[in-house]
């Protein structure tokens, strides 16, 4: 499993060109309607956290307890030829993985501390969809993967697709698209993921599909951004930092804290 996420580093660094341009585009745009959504000091603490994460994505810098090649040689019922069918059926197997790890880095304490850095601008703009982690060092999510292994869907197939998945989710992280009409029932819009950013007691913790907004639905999590409650974005206990380091590892400083306390 481990040159999947080599894969994806060495895609981000190939897609970071598109991804700064579009965040300087955001920023003209916001100032020229006076309605400047992106900060540079912000977004400079952004940028650096997704190249951090890049960097420790290439490196191979972390850890899978379950290869997804494993779990084809060992469980497929048959052995899918790369195809389109393929392709479409990796791609809804990687948003129902998504879902379901996104969802549970915010239900358990321990798994928010790589994902609180994601959350913790207290702004709302492209540049946030960089803020990912450096301390997802493990990965223990591989068997949401199982469906796409009994299917026999190939590792080179799952190693193309995910990057690819990623970055679709970078559009989105913008307060200048509002409601997109009929594609609020099929895909996560702005709307949607300004709600699963807002720390409003209405918004906390929903939203957490990452393309096809279905899984929320299903799953008991959905909430409609609504027009008389503004989100308000970051996370409950303010990071007060730029530093993205410090933000990366500030929730597993907080928890060694806490149970070191408790143990006296």
């Amino acid at each position: 499993m481990l040159f999947l996420w080599k894969n994806t580093g060495k895609y981000s660094f190939i897609a970071m060109p598109v991804f700064l341009t579009l965040i300087v585009i955001e920023k003209l745009y916001g100032i020229y309607i006076k309605n400047d959504t992106a900060p540079l000091i912000d977004s400079v603490s952004s940028i650096s956290s997704g190249i951090t994460n890049s960097v420790k994505d290439v490196l191979g810098l972390s850890v899978t307890f379950l290869s997804y090649e494993w779990l084809v040689s060992k469980i497929a019922l048959q052995h899918l030829e790369p195809s389109v069918l393929s392709y479409i059926i990796a791609f809804f197997v990687i948003d129902f993985y998504g879902y379901w790890s996104h969802r549970l880095a915010h239900q358990i304490n321990f798994l928010w501390n790589k994902h609180a850095i994601h959350h913790s601008s207290e702004e709302f703009n492209l540049a946030c969809a960089l803020r990912q982690p450096i301390a997802s060092l493990v990965n223990l999510f591989t068997f949401l993967l199982i469906p796409a292994a009994l299917l026999g869907v190939p590792a080179s197939i799952i190693a193309i697709t995910l990057p690819l998945h990623l970055f679709l989710q970078f559009w989105y992280h913008t307060k200048h698209i509002k409601k997109m009409g009929f594609l609020e029932h099929i895909i996560v819009t702005p709307s949607h993921h300004r709600v699963h950013h807002a720390i409003n007691p209405e918004y906390l913790d929903k939203n957490h599909s990452q393309i096809f907004i279905f899984w929320d639905k299903l799953f008991g999590t959905f909430q409609a951004e609504m027009d008389d409650v503004p989100p308000v974005f970051g996370i409950t206990r303010p990071a007060n930092t730029w530093n993205p380091v410090k933000i990366n590892f500030q929730h597993l400083t907080l928890l060694i804290r806490y149970v070191y306390i408790s143990l006296q």
